[in-house]
């Protein structure tokens, strides 16, 4: 790699001390859900409790669960008037999906790596539970699934590439800075046009998202790219967050870290980041997600990604 390496590394490890994004036993006392975010919703999706229903997966070891980490998005999807539960069991359990529209899938992981986040990286999902979903898309539902850097990345690749969605099971850089780690945007050319980027009214078009960190994939024929990466490496670390001027790297161009595709009857979303989907507070103070300086449009968007989901609006995205 190139000489700024060790810089690049410098700004990676402020911004891990920033987000905590490192092996769960450091994370647990010091990164909590901003329970006081609120985002002023002009128009409601539905009335109080009358919307569709979102299950937030907790049933694979994930990072981001209901009452956890994805308690702000849980709130803010109520808010706008859907319905959300968490779901603790595995999904070839029959009909543990009945009833529900949007399936959310943040930072899963095989069992294997919750304690130690190295190589290698089993997929968080059976083969089974790979084709039920598969299936359950096909059919009609709708799934936003999220994989941070590694091990999370790796711990989805399999479930993604059934959709055709390819993870590089890494830390995706942009260069060097140390905050935001990456800002998406439509002056960059970088937030591309889509329905949840336009919105379907005009007071709900994004022109920037933030994220924080996370991991890049490629995109099948057919999808919507959304965050589109003009530029960095996506490290390949052995083992979270420990680099080297050895460390292997793939160029980011090419590569995403959002996108959308239809699928037979469903539809679905895959992004490399979770931190941007929900609000957090780190160290009692510093805030991460919907409540950052940095992500004023984040909630925004959130909202529009799930419209698209629940086919609010007319049918604008691509056919797979």
């Amino acid at each position: 790699m190139k000489k700024e390496t060790p810089r690049i590394i410098c700004h990676l490890a402020l911004i891990a001390a920033f987000l905590l994004l490192c092996p769960p036993t450091m994370v647990v006392s010091q990164q909590t859900p901003d329970t006081t975010f609120r985002f002023a919703i002009r128009q409601t999706a539905y009335e109080p409790g009358q919307g569709p229903l979102i299950l937030i997966d907790g049933g694979h070891n994930n990072f981001h669960t209901k009452a956890g980490g994805f308690f702000a998005f849980c709130k803010l999807m109520e808010e706008d008037g859907y319905r959300t539960s968490g779901l603790t069991g595995r999904l070839t359990d029959g009909g543990i999906l009945r009833g529900c529209r949007i399936l959310v899938i943040a930072n899963a992981l095989d069992s294997t790596n919750t304690e130690s986040w190295t190589l290698p990286t089993p997929s968080a999902f059976t083969p089974e539970e790979i084709k039920v979903l598969r299936k359950w898309v096909r059919d009609g539902g709708s799934l936003l699934l999220i994989a941070d850097h590694m091990p999370f990345a790796g711990a989805a690749t399999d479930l993604a590439a059934a959709f055709g969605f390819g993870f590089l099971n890494g830390f995706a850089i942009t260069g060097e800075q140390s905050w935001p780690p990456d800002c998406f945007s439509r002056a960059k050319n970088t937030l591309l046009s889509s329905p949840p980027v336009d919105g379907m009214q005009a007071d709900e078009k994004i022109d920037s998202v933030a994220t924080f960190t996370g991991s890049a994939f490629a995109i099948p024929a057919g999808a919507a790219g959304i965050l589109r990466f003009d530029k960095g490496k996506s490290l390949q670390p052995d083992t979270a967050w420990r680099f080297s001027d050895k460390t292997p790297s793939v160029d980011l161009k090419g590569y995403f870290q959002g996108a959308i595709l239809e699928y037979g009857k469903g539809r679905i979303a895959v992004f490399g980041e979770a931190a941007m989907f929900t609000a957090q507070v780190v160290n009692g103070t510093f805030k991460v997600g919907f409540n950052s300086e940095t992500a004023p449009q984040n909630a925004r968007f959130a909202l529009n990604l799930i419209h698209w989901l629940d086919h609010r609006g007319s049918r604008t995205g691509r056919v797979h």
